[in-house]
């Protein structure tokens, strides 16, 4: 570090993303990525002709993909807010709302909430989950604070209900409520229908999960008109192309072909139930998800040594080092073969205590 950076920022603890090793070919079950390509329409859409239009700039407005997310999910074009990957709303939200109330969010979520709090000097106000991993929902009821939750929650797994949700909401109508569904579609209750009710909502969702779009770096929002329009005004004084022309028309293709979102989470899902067998046969803990992912351990042998015993067989998970997650790994939900792969190399160390 420099010594120009400002102070709070050289303390600040950044985000890890998940590793992406190059020295094998990994089966990657480690960074929540969908196994299967973007909707057939996404590929058609890459002519000539488009990447010719890269010389141009991209239209500010977001118009185009705006009004099909609108149409999609029954909404205003006005409620509906795009940016470059969930991360730049969030980003956004916190720069817009939390310094001057402060915000609430849990011990073990998304990385990234306690990240943006120090960014913006915002006062965090932390509550651990509870001992099996729920989030209990009275504790972000009236506080007048920026709340975020991530629902269902990474890495655990686990969703609250959209009554606790409205709840949330209801008793903090003097703060805004963040709802970050970035695994909604695998399962779990979507806070979308409260919108038009509350004003303090806002839901947030990106295209890198059940759109199979994490390398485009795209995400979106629902809220009221007003919270829409404080979210633009800082994203024109700030980077108003802050979404490539080509991501922009991937976009409105993925929604255009709504049905293979549908049809690929559904596998995914199948896959999870399957796997969540196979590792409960096997022994493991296995908390129950609503997401492409699972949350699980297994008894006798750490989060850390299942990681490194996986990597040295190629197959790549999350280990989270916390003192409440180190006997867990969050396992990638991909693809029957690379499941069935996985729970094999799995039966084999757990088996012959190959981990050391």
């Amino acid at each position: 570090m420099s010594r120009f950076l400002k102070e709070s920022y050289q303390a600040m603890r950044a985000y890890v993303p998940g590793e992406q090793p190059r020295d094998m070919a990994y089966i990657k079950l480690n960074t929540n990525e969908n196994p299967y390509p973007p909707a057939p329409a996404v590929a058609q859409a890459l002519t000539a002709g488009e990447v010719e239009k890269l010389r141009l700039y991209s239209d500010p407005t977001c118009l185009g993909l705006r009004e099909k997310l609108a149409s999609l999910y029954a909404v205003e074009t006005e409620n509906v807010f795009v940016g470059n990957g969930s991360d730049d709303i969030l980003n956004f939200l916190f720069m817009a709302y939390s310094r001057e109330k402060g915000v609430a969010f849990a011990d073990i979520t998304y990385g990234f909430y306690s990240v943006y709090a120090t960014l913006y000097g915002a006062e965090a106000c932390v509550f651990p989950l509870k001992a099996d991993f729920s989030l209990d929902y009275t504790e972000y009821c009236c506080l007048n604070k920026m709340v975020v939750i991530a629902n269902p929650n990474a890495p655990t797994g686990l969703s609250l209900s959209l009554s606790q949700i409205e709840e949330i909401v209801k008793t903090n109508p003097e703060a805004v409520v963040v709802i970050d569904e970035a695994y909604i579609d695998f399962g779990g209750e979507s806070a979308l229908p409260l919108i038009s009710k509350y004003e303090n909502l806002v839901v947030v969702r990106t295209f890198s999960k059940s759109r199979s779009m994490a390398g485009a770096r795209l995400g979106y929002a629902f809220a009221g008109k007003a919270i829409i329009a404080d979210l633009e005004k800082l994203r024109y004084s700030t980077n108003p192309y802050n979404i490539n022309r080509l991501t922009l028309l991937l976009g409105e293709k993925t929604v255009e072909e709504n049905d293979y979102t549908l049809q690929t989470c559904e596998k995914i899902v199948a896959t999870r139930e399957k796997t969540v067998l196979r590792l409960t046969e096997i022994g493991f803990t296995v908390i129950p998800s609503k997401t492409n992912f699972l949350f699980a351990k297994y008894p006798g042998i750490s989060g850390k040594q299942l990681y490194e015993a996986l990597k040295a067989k190629g197959i790549l998970v999350r280990h989270f080092a916390g003192e409440r997650t180190k006997d867990y790994i969050r396992i990638t939900v991909g693809t029957d073969s690379q499941m069935e792969r996985f729970t094999e190399i799995i039966r084999e160390i757990t088996r012959g205590g190959n981990y050391a």
